[in-house]
């Protein structure tokens, strides 16, 4: 079945390049637009998408308002939002995953991304665009170094590969594409770090390998 997506923008044309880039996608389908906070609310609990891509700036309710209504602390069997927006700036990363959103795809960021994020969103999976995966977690590691996890089992040597390459931004299909494996081969890895790191999604595996030191921050 298609993954059916709700998709909230102020800009018409940027919600009809949304749809454009979405509908392309064998399994993908948007059932709503919304041009304003409010009525992306309403829509979301309305119609309960399997993913909703919500911009930070619209009139109304942000887009942070908004995913914490639909899938923020305490919201009961909350929805799956993806944050899509030009603005990086890191208070709105911060405000999004602290509301309960599973990823943060900048509108610049490829055709394939978009897609990949909304594919990771509805399989409980989070996706941040590379630009902001890399000083979100420059940000966070250092503080969090000392209580970095130890895994349950010690991840072999490709998983650690998998694990740097996530670190970096890179989406499933550009691992499988680096490490010349399939990408059915890099989901089951995934499956084993996931299980190994006891983490919830690929956002936490990139912050326990720059915790850890597996990825050191770019010089300069």
């Amino acid at each position: 079945m298609s993954i059916r997506v709700l998709l909230a923008d102020d800009q018409a044309m940027i919600r009809g390049g949304l749809r454009l880039i979405l509908e392309d996608q064998p399994d993908i389908d948007v059932v709503a637009e919304a041009a304003d906070g409010t009525e992306a609310i309403h829509l979301a609990r309305q119609l309960r998408p399997d993913v909703c891509l919500i911009d930070i700036r619209m009139p109304g309710r942000d887009g942070i308002e908004v995913t914490r209504a639909i899938a923020g602390p305490g919201v009961p069997d909350p929805l799956r939002v993806v944050i899509v927006t030009t603005f990086d700036l890191d208070e709105y990363v911060y405000g999004a995953l602290r509301a309960g959103a599973a990823g943060f795809v900048l509108k610049g960021a490829s055709p394939a991304l978009l897609a990949e994020a909304v594919r990771a969103a509805h399989a409980g999976d989070a996706l941040i665009s590379p630009e902001v995966t890399l000083r979100l977690l420059r940000h966070i590691a250092p503080a969090r170094a000392a209580a970095a996890r130890q895994p349950v089992a010690a991840l072999s040597g490709r998983e650690i590969e998998v694990v740097q390459a996530i670190a970096r931004g890179r989406t499933n299909i550009e691992i499988a594409a680096d490490l010349f494996i399939s990408l059915s081969t890099v989901k089951s890895h995934l499956t084993s770090i996931h299980s190994k790191l006891g983490v919830r999604n690929r956002v936490e595996i990139a912050g326990w390998a720059w915790e850890t030191g597996l990825i050191q921050p770019a010089s300069g």
